[in-house]
């Protein structure tokens, strides 16, 4: 498929993980490669722009090493994707192609309408609301995170707006592209997933971990409220603007 690529990351050492992923990859005609992911356990934090206090103070909770690698892992598939001006579909080394999955991309490239990042897969149900009916399949906008960030197509445009708004991390990656308060990018999504998770739980995911989170309450959410208020009076770039 012209101007696209894909781009799957993997930890080096991730032999039998590869394995099964060159197996999905002879599904599609798809130029693809491994990009090797920033190991999270092995990471130079001093190096990072990561401000555990801030983040433990706006987010509620701080992020695991591997949910950095993580976003690192990410943010080098954008780089790579304006570097080569093209499309890239980023896949996590745990996705399963589904029959339908050409035929939605071919369909997706030659379409005339304008997107700025398209989601191929998600790890939650979410109601949404229909963009453009393809017959086969429907380009959708999901009305709330649906999680996950096993496999998006995203280009060179939105790829630099992504990168400008990370010069921090400061929470997961797949809220943050979901998040169009802070980057401004719209997400759409394909119903039905035309890519699935090994494992949906993500128990076994070797770049990233999912860590049992229970929801701000009480005089937690109230400071964390309070912070995020300051943030935006005093900060030209707040981390959590209002919607």
């Amino acid at each position: 498929m012209e101007n696209v690529q894909a781009l799957v990351i993997s930890l080096e050492h991730s032999k039998v993980r590869q394995k099964k992923i060159e197996i999905e990859m002879q599904k599609t005609a798809l130029k693809w490669r491994f990009l090797n992911a920033c190991d999270g356990e092995r990471l130079d934090f001093s190096l990072v722009a990561y401000d555990a206090l801030k983040v433990r103070k706006l987010l509620g909770f701080e992020l695991t090493k591997k949910e950095i690698g993580c976003y690192l892992s990410h943010m080098n598939c954008w780089h790579a994707c304006i570097e080569a001006n093209e499309n890239v579909l980023v896949f996590e080394d745990d996705f399963v192609i589904q029959e339908s999955f050409d035929e939605v991309l071919q369909k997706l490239l030659l379409a005339d309408f304008s997107w700025d990042i398209i989601r191929l897969q998600a790890l939650a149900e979410s109601s949404f609301k229909v963009v453009q009916d393809f017959g086969s399949f429907r380009l959708v906008e999901n009305d709330s995170d649906p999680l996950g960030a096993t496999a998006y197509l995203v280009n060179p445009r939105s790829a630099r707006i992504l990168i400008q708004h990370s010069a921090e991390i400061f929470e997961p990656l797949d809220h943050f592209i979901e998040h169009k308060e802070k980057h401004g990018l719209r997400m759409l999504a394909i119903d039905p997933y035309p890519i699935k998770v090994f494992d949906p739980t993500r128990a076994t995911s070797t770049i990233t971990d999912r860590p049992e989170r229970g929801s701000a309450k009480g005089f937690r959410k109230i400071y964390r409220s309070w912070m995020r208020a300051v943030d935006r009076m005093t900060s030209k770039n707040p981390w959590f603007p209002k919607p």
